[in-house]
This record gives structure tokens, C-alpha cells and sequence, in this order.
């Protein structure tokens, strides 16, 4: 019976999630307002720049962590 409980608060819990956190990034839904004006080209250009802005920003901080670590790796498969 606790294990029926704890699915049920679980997927619950999922269920809640999803409807509050599932209205998009900030960004996104800016450009998309703005893009209501536009033609349909530029429209897509700037969510497309918008998405490759989001995308980036964490291989750039994972680079700025890692890049000794990532040197390292790539200097080890040079060797061999």
C-alpha cells in the first residue's frame, strides 16, 4: 500500500511540473511577441539566433571548467 502512495505522489508531483514549468524559456516567448510584427523570415531567424544563444552558454562555461581536462584528453589521443 506505501508503494501505491508514493507512485501516486510521485506521478502527481510530475503531472503539477509539467504544467508549471512548461510555459518556455523567457527568451523564446519575448522574440516570439516580437515576431507577431514581422514577416515570416525574420520571425524564424530570431528564434533560431535566440535557441543558439540558450544553446551555447553551458558548452561555454563547461569549456571555461574543463579546458584543462579537455586538452589533456585530446593531447592523450594525439599520442597514441
Amino acid at each position: 500500500m506505501k508503494h501505491w502512495k508514493l507512485i501516486t505522489i510521485v506521478v502527481f508531483a510530475l503531472l503539477i511540473t509539467d504544467v508549471a514549468f512548461g510555459q518556455g524559456c523567457s527568451q523564446c516567448k519575448l522574440l516570439a511577441e516580437q515576431g507577431a510584427e514581422l514577416d515570416e523570415n525574420s520571425f524564424g531567424n530570431n528564434i533560431n539566433s535566440g535557441i543558439f544563444i540558450l544553446m551555447t552558454i553551458p558548452y561555454i562555461l563547461l569549456f571555461a571548467l574543463f579546458h584543462k581536462r579537455i586538452f589533456a584528453f585530446f593531447r592523450s589521443l594525439a599520442k597514441k
